[in-house]
């Protein structure tokens, strides 16, 4: 096992990670600027490094600080969490010509997933359904006009580098199309460093299910489930859940294999995710993007599994076999995450600010993945999540009756948060049901 572990990232995911790698006699060092000094994550630590300031370009995003905080602490092996560097191949490279264990896939396999007209051109080579759509980047809008009436509108444009649900538009018709083709490729140009354009057919009304893979270290790839993550503003998560209440075990397992020749595919190790789109009309499903990387939302799985995604990413780093029979998993129970932002609750808009009072609830069934506590000052300079509420039962509704009293019993004061947006949900009778889409938000507001 990896015997010493720097994590390059803060708030929740890196209590999350120094929690695991603590448990497991790792020693570990925490990074951070200087807007993050005072948060719980640098005082977890067995050693913390100032890498910079607020900037996250200067900080979190500085590949040369990052690596000279591992070299100076004596770190073994780099985990990035999520966000960040997570994604950048260049960056996972760079880690392991420095002689360093990175805990992730490797980067041929991150290159390969990370720009999405790539991606769904391996998904359809390797049997793996994907919507109608460009198979080369749109070069101009005359050709995304012609790929667009080809498709069929409405449909979606989207940043190739993109990912997280940023860079993406929809057109229903072609003066549509006109305006969000230049919007998409300025925003992917400013965002990506990459203008490149991809059309696809957009569905009205979809829900959005991922399945969550691992690469084991003898090479073979496992599928833990699938997670449902529909409810969402501006293409960003705010709840997810799992299993899905739209899949049945023959969907199921179509999306499980799916998900795994996805993996096989790039000879994939590590913890990924296969995200996909989900026509709950008629059953079908398309590959959406792989996030080559830890999800936010992955304590859903590991409730319902048994088992903790950070210590089988070190394991499989480390080379070593996972904790569990890939041959015998069997899920139980159902669990559900509700990302606590510091945004207004109505408009979802970011309220940074100290944070006065700081109360979790606890009780059975319930997990928190705080970043933040009492005391803390929630900065504009990174991500508005606050804290991850997870709660589990043995069926869904023991899991949303236990969701409404943790969400009642959360107390925050100070900066502006979405509790509120949680509560409401919760009385909401369409995502009670279960029969809910990506455009059950909306809908509320």
């Amino acid at each position: 096992m990896i015997e010493s572990l720097l994590v390059a990232n803060r708030g929740e995911i890196a209590r999350r990670i120094i929690r695991t790698a603590k448990r497991l006699g790792i020693r570990v060092i925490a990074v951070h600027s200087e807007a993050d000094a005072d948060l719980p994550f640098v005082a977890e630590a067995d050693e913390a490094v100032l890498i910079g300031p607020p900037n996250p370009a200067l900080s979190y995003r500085n590949t040369e600080a990052i690596l000279a905080a591992a070299k100076s602490a004596g770190a073994q092996a780099i985990h990035p969490g999520y966000g960040f560097l997570s994604e950048n191949a260049e960056f996972a490279r760079t880690v392991e010509a420095s002689g360093l264990i990175w805990v992730g896939p490797d980067a041929d396999a991150i290159t390969a997933m990370g720009d999405k007209i790539n991606a769904r051109n391996l998904m359809a080579a390797a049997g793996v359904p994907v919507a109608p759509g460009t198979t080369d980047p749109a070069a101009d809008l005359d050709a995304a006009v012609t790929a667009a009436a080809e498709i069929g509108y409405p449909v979606m444009v989207k940043a190739a580098a993109g990912g997280g649900g940023m860079g993406m538009g929809v057109a229903v018709d072609e003066a549509a199309l006109r305006t969000e083709y230049d919007k998409v490729r300025a925003f992917a140009e400013r965002m990506f460093g990459d203008g490149s354009v991809l059309i696809e057919r957009y569905f009205p009304r979809v829900r959005h299910v991922e399945v969550q893979i691992l690469g084991l270290a003898d090479g073979r790839v496992v599928a833990l489930g699938e997670r449902e993550c529909s409810v969402q503003r501006r293409n960003q998560k705010l709840v997810e859940e799992s299993p899905s209440p739209a899949v049945s075990p023959e969907l199921r397992s179509r999306l499980l294999a799916a998900a795994v020749r996805a993996g096989e595919a790039v000879g994939y190790r590590n913890a990924g995710t296969v995200e996909c789109l989900l026509d709950p009309s008629t059953g079908e499903f398309f590959f959406l993007e792989m996030n080559t990387r830890l999800q936010v939302e992955h304590p859903v799985t590991e409730y319902v599994y048994g088992i903790d995604l950070v210590e089988e990413q070190l394991r499989v780093a480390s080379g070593l076999a996972p904790t569990f029979d890939p041959d015998a998993l069997t899920p139980g129970g159902h669990a559900i995450e509700m990302r606590i932002n510091a945004e207004d609750p109505k408009r979802f808009l970011p309220g940074p600010g100290v944070i006065r009072t700081w109360v979790e609830p606890t009780g059975e069934g319930v997990r928190v993945d705080s970043g933040y506590t009492e005391g803390n000052t929630v900065t504009p300079f990174y991500d508005s999540l606050l804290a991850k509420l997870i709660v589990s039962g043995a069926t869904r509704d023991e899991a949303l009756d236990r969701a409404k009293a943790a969400v009642a019993a959360f107390q925050i004061e100070g900066p502006k948060n979405n509790v509120p947006f949680f509560a409401e949900l919760l009385t909401n009778d369409e995502f009670l049901s279960g029969a809910y889409d990506t455009g059950i938000v909306s809908r509320m507001r």
